[in-house]
């Protein structure tokens, strides 16, 4: 409810009593009556007192049940439900007006007398007392006072919020002082609405503030919420649900209590409960409406609930009845100060159950009988059947009624419990205030006061605003516990013992006071609590834990879930390369660009650096075979060396033959280039060493294949020449018989022996060795050209690639240039593709040696290497890469060095007798002519020819 719903029913209150004063002012001359008499009971006392007091009290919890047939005169309704310990406090104030009666420091010149009414809980009856006591009699007449005697000082009450909230806006038409004892609702701190209204209760402002303080202390983010069905339970609840929301607390449920007790909403109430995951439950509500949920949630023995409570019923015996230990145990609540009033439980036990009805009422109550003969008596014939015939002992003293000697000291309920004085004591200090107020005035010297012409005010009639002067200028130390009490617009500070219901042995409630809320304290100090005092529900002293969805750790973040409150939600992990190092964060940080989430994805890590190293055994193992392919090419060139003037190393040009073993080498050690941690030096080194390697390599066996594939085509015209030869003389012979004419076998010899040794003597081949080496030279050297330019341009250097993998900073050679690389090796696979070509077309070149063979399957073994290679280094990343390429240049050179020079080593090695020009000139080739031709001397082929044709005489 905002302030606009005040509004309206302020105007409807003020309208009904214009109303009301029109009335009266038309009869008031004649009877100053209203045809309407209030039936109200309480406690009055005004004969022979200067000043009188106002009180009220709610003494019983509801109005009994109204009649709706308005065929009879309506009569004001009588109450029901008595409350003991709101009837102490009713016994406070009449103990403290003796009390002040007897000073002789405080009005000691003024007898205070007093009206003290039953509100019964309830707006109705709390109007009709403040009519009733602003009118002087029971038939209330709006604005006029139509009784005579002492002044009216103030009214100390109404009780609950609601009731001093009606009260108050009758009040302050008048401008009529309200201490309340009790009434801490937000609402009433508008003096705007409420211009006379005063408290010595907490504003429920810090109340609230005060419980939204201990659910974030033990870290509760899941509570539930249950408010009376008044302004105190609605504006307290409202003011802690604005605080802990906005702290990041959510509510599970927010219930409201029925003023009149409605078994349906009670168990939905009871439901919703159960139901709710939330273990910690907030009530701002007071004894009286709480007590109907509390019994029915006993009964469905609801327990695992940690319960926080509103000073309205912190204390209240009404709730603290046997049973409730289960449900109630390690409450937390709050309390107002307690104190000790010394002489007020002598006054309680000591009251006389005949002086007043109301009193009555409380002894029968109290004892479970009746003062009342006649009642007793018949009560006592209803026990028997009826019968009229009582025994003398009947008779005499019936069963049921009090003596009215029965003692009260014995009673085991809180009207005699003077251990936690809470609200009792802020009754206590309102007396107080009011008579200080009066002191004040009462000494007020003339010429001096705070009215006009410095005036004071007459203490015998004196006007109500004038008594609110010093009501809210009042600066006094409270009797017996010092405490200084003044009023900051009309309110006081707010103080609260903070309390913890502990089940005892005997299973009775304790109230054990572990903290303290102080709002005067800087904010850090507000609150203060004692954690290890604390003993929770079944026992239990491990703080409960009450959330949605738990915190969720370091790694992850939080995901909210669609249509649910903020504190639900899921933890979803953080991605990789993101980390959270704070419990509940709402996203995840990225990680920087050399950093990488750890497996527990709260901390950023270095990433990995990874290179091909020499000292892991991959790196071992390659620069072992690297060192041993070196080594093996160096030993084949020592045994080259060492045979240099054999018929098998002179063939086809040896210097070529050095030339490829020495790029070989190149080729074997610049793979040892590729390992360790990239350099500038070392990524153009590798790069260009492999590619001049490779470039020299390919550039000597394109030289050599060149030569042999001349020579086979040198051969094929050759043979195909000294065959044609051949059929022409047989034919020749065949056709003259004559044996006078002999063909002579030297006449043949002298034509076709000539010409097959000028076509194929390697002494007079078309590209001669010197050739071979230019082309070889020439070859390498474009290679070397290109490299230098890309050297210049756009050389290699290393870099940290971090997008290959995202947990290691891969360190390699940036290429430079796409273009450049790609035409500096695809230049050496021109010349490899020119070298394949040109010795796959010589490898029918046959003799005891065949060099165009073992050239032929070098390079398919080449091709068959780096081909493999492309989708293997592809498909591998970071150090593994530079391992493929490296396995790749051992795996081809090796090839090449087995292909190549395999065969000669054997021969030179283990078949010495083999390398001699014997063993190297051709073989015989059958007489049909289907043998091919020899690689080893050309210049044979006239004796080839001259033993197929044979000698022709004539």
């Amino acid at each position: 409810m905002d302030n606009t719903g005040f509004n309206w029913k302020y105007r409807l209150l003020c309208g009904l009593c214009a109303f009301l004063h029109l009335y009266a002012s038309i009869s008031a001359e004649s009877t100053c009556k209203l045809k309407a008499k209030f039936n109200l009971n309480g406690y009055r006392n005004v004969d022979k007192k200067q000043v009188v007091v106002g009180g009220m009290f709610p003494v019983h919890r509801r109005i009994a049940s109204a009649n709706t047939n308005s065929s009879s005169v309506p009569l004001s309704l009588g109450c029901e439900g008595f409350n003991f310990r709101t009837f102490r406090w009713t016994q406070t104030m009449l103990f403290a007006i003796d009390e002040i009666n007897k000073r002789t420091d405080l009005l000691p010149d003024t007898d205070l007398g007093y009206v003290i009414y039953d509100s019964c809980f309830t707006i109705s009856k709390a109007v009709e007392g403040t009519l009733t006591y602003l009118t002087g009699q029971e038939e209330a007449v709006p604005n006029y006072r139509c009784g005579t005697g002492a002044p009216l000082a103030a009214l100390v009450g109404a009780g609950g919020s609601d009731l001093s909230i009606a009260t108050a806006r009758i009040l302050g038409l008048y401008y009529f002082p309200q201490v309340s004892y009790s009434s801490s609702c937000s609402v009433l701190d508008s003096k705007f609405q409420f211009p006379t209204f005063l408290r010595t209760i907490p504003n429920d402002v810090y109340q609230s503030e005060a419980m939204a303080r201990l659910v974030l202390h033990f870290g509760w983010t899941w509570v539930g919420t249950i408010a009376a069905d008044d302004d105190y339970g609605k504006y307290g609840i409202k003011a802690f649900k604005e605080q802990v929301e906005e702290a990041g607390v959510c509510i599970s449920f927010s219930e409201t209590l029925p003023k009149v007790s409605s078994p349906e909403d009670i168990q939905r109430i009871v439901e919703t409960v159960v139901e709710s995951t939330a273990k910690i439950i907030v009530v701002f509500s007071s004894d009286v409406d709480l007590s109907p949920l509390i019994q029915e949630l006993i009964q469905h023995n609801v327990t695992n609930r940690t319960w926080i409570a509103s000073e309205a019923w912190v204390t209240s015996a009404l709730i603290n009845q046997p049973g409730v230990s289960s449900l109630l145990g390690g409450t937390l609540g709050f309390g107002l100060k307690r104190a000790e009033i010394p002489g007020l439980q002598r006054h309680l036990l000591n009251i006389d159950p005949y002086s007043n009805p109301l009193t009555e009422e409380f002894w029968e109550t109290a004892f479970n009988c009746t003062l009342d003969y006649g009642r007793a008596l018949r009560l006592a014939k209803t026990a028997v059947g009826g019968n009229t015939s009582l025994s003398r002992a009947v008779r005499g003293v019936p069963e049921g009624l009090c003596s009215g000697q029965e003692s009260l000291g014995k009673l085991n309920n809180t009207y005699s419990d003077v251990t936690q004085l809470r609200i009792t004591y802020s009754v206590y200090k309102a007396v107080y205030t009011v008579a200080h107020a009066l002191h004040n005035m009462e000494i007020c010297e003339p010429g001096q006061g705070p009215f006009n012409n410095d005036s004071c005010a007459d203490i015998t009639k004196f006007e109500p605003w004038q008594l609110m002067y010093y009501l809210k200028n009042v600066w006094f130390h409270v009797p017996h516990t010092k405490e200084p009490l003044f009023f900051l617009d009309g309110d006081v500070d707010g103080y609260y013992d903070i309390i913890n219901w502990q089940v005892k042995g005997d299973g009775e409630i304790s109230y054990v006071t572990i903290g303290r809320f102080n709002s005067t304290a800087a904010p850090d100090a507000m609150m203060t609590i004692n954690n290890a005092s604390i003993v929770w529900n079944n026992d239990e002293l491990e703080t409960p834990r009450s959330v949605c969805s738990e915190s969720c750790q370091p790694g992850t973040r939080k995901g909210i879930r669609q249509g649910e409150p903020v504190c639900c939600f899921d933890c979803i992990p953080c991605a990789d390369g993101e980390i959270s190092n704070t419990t509940d964060a709402r996203e995840c940080i990225q990680c920087t660009e050399d950093y990488w989430s750890n497996a527990a994805r709260d901390t950023c890590v270095p990433k990995t650096i990874e290179f091909l190293d020499f000292s892991e055994p991959l790196g071992i193992t390659l620069i072992v075979i690297s060192a041993v392919g070196a080594l093996i090419t160096l030993a084949v060139g020592m045994v080259f060396l060492v045979n240099l003037g054999t018929p098998l190393v002179k063939a086809n040009d040896p210097i070529l033959s050095f030339s490829l073993l020495f790029s070989l080498v190149v080729t074997f050690l610049s793979s040892i280039v590729f390992l360790g941690e990239p350099q500038p030096w070392s990524c153009m080194t590798s790069q260009v060493g492999l590619a001049l390697g490779f470039s020299l390599c390919l550039s000597s066996i394109m030289g050599k294949a060149a030569v042999l594939m001349l020579r086979a085509r040198v051969l094929k015209a050759a043979r195909s020449k000294a065959k044609a030869t051949a059929k022409a003389a047989a034919q020749a012979a065949a056709a003259d018989t004559s044996p006078d004419v002999i063909v002579t076998n030297g006449n043949i010899n002298n034509n076709n022996n000539n010409n097959a040794v000028t076509a194929g003597n390697p002494d007079v081949d078309s590209l001669r060795p010197a050739h071979q080496r230019v082309l070889a030279a020439i070859a390498t050297l474009i290679q070397a050209v290109a490299c230098t330019v890309w050297l210049v341009i756009l050389p290699p250097h290393p870099v940290k690639n971090t997008a290959a993998q995202n947990i290691k900073i891969i360190l390699e050679c940036d290429q430079g240039s796409v273009v450049f690389i790609c035409c500096v090796f695809g230049y050496d696979i021109l010349l490899a593709l020119l070298a394949f070509v040109f010795s796959f077309i010589a490898r029918k070149l046959e003799d005891n040696f065949s060099e165009a063979k073992s050239l032929t399957f070098g390079m398919l073994v080449f091709f068959i290497v780096w081909s493999s290679f492309i989708p293997a280094y592809l498909s591998t990343r970071g150090k593994f890469m530079v391992a493929v390429q490296i396995f790749a240049i051992l795996a081809s050179s090796f090839g090449l060095l087995a292909c190549i020079f395999l065969p000669k080593c054997y021969v030179l090695l283990v078949k010495p007798e083999f390398n001699t020009e014997d063993v190297m000139r051709p073989r015989s080739k059958p007489r049909d002519g289907t043998g091919t031709g020899t690689s080893a001397s050309l210049a044979t082929v006239a004796t080839e020819v001259q033993a197929t044709t044979g000698n022709v005489d004539y």
